[in-house]
Parts: structure tokens; sequence; C-alpha cells
């Protein structure tokens, strides 16, 4: 059986969120849960979010939230058509709130926050587009 670290409620909750985000954007979020980062996580998810293939969508615009819960690490990254429009401190104001939620704790809500914050940023350079459709799957991803 595979390795999940939250129930079916909070799963839904954090599913949710990226619907809700996307809804509101053309861009594609997608979450990625590692028990263990040995490393750097902002290589650990560079390497996940090529393996998922997130950099295939039309806009360049996917955004990929990576956290490693037993070891306390996360990253959060963009695609190069955002990493064009929005400055750096877009990235470090969103971790630095993300940050806050899971000193608290709140590993979810922290998630969440990650996920709000960059639609809310994502719907401004990047409106809703139908036409695009759901480019990437929503589903959250899991390591070991």
């Amino acid at each position: 059986m595979a390795w999940k670290p939250f129930s079916t409620a909070i799963e839904k909750t954090i599913l949710d969120a990226i619907a809700d985000a996307e809804n509101q954007c053309s861009g594609e979020i997608r979450v990625h849960i590692d028990r263990y980062c040995k490393g750097d996580p902002y290589v650990k998810a560079t390497n996940i979010f090529h393996h998922l293939e997130m950099a295939q969508t039309k806009l360049r615009n996917g955004v990929l939230i990576y956290v490693a819960v037993k070891d306390h690490k996360f990253a959060i990254i963009g695609d190069e058509g955002i990493d064009t429009k929005v400055d750096d401190e877009f990235w470090e104001s969103t971790k630095s709130k993300m940050t806050t939620e899971f000193q608290q704790g709140d590993i979810p809500g922290g998630i969440i926050r990650g996920i709000s914050e960059a639609g809310n940023q994502l719907k401004k350079y990047f409106p809703a587009d139908d036409s695009l459709g759901n480019e990437l799957s929503d589903d959250l991803s899991y390591g070991t």
C-alpha cells in the first residue's frame, strides 16, 4: 500500500484548494509529498517538476509545491512562463506564509496557503482560459 500522510478528508481539502485556484487562472498547480528530502528541497522539487512533465503546459505556467514532511523541508517552484512575470519576492513571500503555517504544525494548512497564494498571483498574469482545459493532473503525488 502506498504511503499517504493525509486522511482522505484532508486530501480532498487540498484538492479543492487546487481546483479553486485553477478556476481563477489558466495556471496548473501540483503538490508532491515526500517523507524525506536528504538534500536541497529546491533541487528535489526541480527534479520532480520535470518527472511530472509540468513543463508541458502551453503557457509554461505550472507551479509545484514540494513538501518533505519528516525532514520539515519544502520548496515552491514555477515554470519559466511564471518566472518571467513575477518577481522573486513573490516566491519568498509565499514561502514565508507557508512557513508560518508549518511552524504551527499545520502542514495541510501551509500547503493550502501556498496553493491559494500561487492562484492569486497566477490570475494576475494568466487569467482563466477554458480553451486550455486542465493540462495537468490535479492529483497529489507521493514519494517515499
